[in-house]
């Protein structure tokens, strides 16, 4: 892995799209980011303040991959339907899950960028991490997230919620991301710092 330059506590959001695009490309020609964190951390606001910082580069969200009945389900059909069309520097295109119909319905095309972004609930999960060139946690504890999400979806989904907090925590007690993360972000103030690993990945 590559040292980061400086190591500065607060590199700011143009200074973190400018490492992000002179790493090392880690999925075929892309350098691809995970924004991971608990559901209501703001991973979506991020990952798309962070895509345009970087040219808009285009955003996968997690919440299209995955289903109902596998919220965390999503690993193969990821990798089958992006990870290895990019990683052969084609344009990838994935099925789009729709959360009303409880289908999948449409196809979202992902071009081979040189940066392209994965967000959501697991984005930085053991299985994904080695095509990775940075995993950036948002930094927001699980109770404060979901009261940020609860408030966000509204009292119809209070069952949603209460079935979603038991799927994450298992999910983050197996495979916990946050120790891997390279930058992690301020759910409240937006402020990035250097995470565990202060240190930018070299795909394989």
């Amino acid at each position: 892995m590559a040292e980061l330059a400086g190591r500065e506590a607060d590199p700011g959001l143009g200074a973190l799209a400018a490492r992000i695009a002179g790493a090392a490309p880690s999925c075929g020609p892309v350098r691809l980011v995970a924004v991971d964190g608990h559901a209501g951390s703001g991973k979506t606001t991020f990952a798309g303040r962070l895509a345009a910082a970087l040219g808009d580069a285009p955003v996968v969200h997690l919440d299209d991959l995955a289903t109902h009945a596998e919220p965390f389900g999503w690993t193969e059909r990821l990798r089958r339907e992006v990870l290895e069309p990019l990683a052969a520097g084609r344009t990838a295109r994935h099925r789009v899950y729709d959360w009303t119909a409880r289908r999948f319905e449409g196809v979202r095309p992902v071009p081979a960028a040189p940066v392209v972004l994965v967000e959501g609930v697991g984005a930085g999960r053991r299985a994904l991490r080695p095509a990775l060139a940075a995993l950036v946690w948002m930094e927001l504890d699980a109770g404060a997230a979901r009261r940020r999400g609860e408030l966000r979806d509204g009292p119809e989904l209070a069952g949603f919620w209460i079935d979603w907090a038991r799927a994450e925590e298992a999910h983050f007690a197996a495979d916990p991301s946050r120790p891997h993360a390279d930058f992690r972000v301020d759910g409240v103030t937006g402020r990035i710092t250097s995470g565990t690993l202060g240190e930018l990945r070299k795909g394989p």
